[in-house]
């Protein structure tokens, strides 16, 4: 089972996707910045990141980067309430699956996740 983590500083938000995930069988794991990810053990487990765009301290465009320079690459859907054109572009332009403005409709963030861990399991195989 490969396990997707949800980071995001609105409690709601984590709660409300956490249900939405898990009721089609994923396994979720939820932090409240971007830092707490980067210090914890599930780093290198995570098979898709679900992040939000603007967190205190360090933005989730900003996580991206430096996951990049870690060489780690794994697939991110983005989630803002705060939609910019710059912003979305920037992150797609650096391998970001999906840009979605909350709030978001389930059913298309299903199908990002499944974009998502198909093109993670494709990149596995080879």
């Amino acid at each position: 089972m490969q396990t997707v983590c949800i980071i995001d500083d609105d409690e709601s938000v984590r709660v409300a996707t956490t249900c939405l995930l898990r009721s089609v069988g994923h396994v979720v794991r939820t932090f409240a910045s971007a830092e707490e990810f980067l210090n914890s053990p599930y780093l290198d487990e995570a098979a898709c990141l679900i992040v939000d765009v603007n967190m205190p301290r360090l933005s989730g465009l900003e996580l991206q980067y430096r996951l990049r320079e870690k060489g780690r690459t794994p697939p991110i859907i983005f989630i803002t309430a705060y939609p910019e054109e710059r912003a979305r572009a920037r992150a797609l332009q650096a391998g970001a699956i999906c840009y979605l403005d909350k709030p978001f409709d389930s059913a298309t963030l299903i199908e990002c996740l499944d974009l998502a861990l198909r093109r993670e399991s494709d990149d596995v195989t080879k």
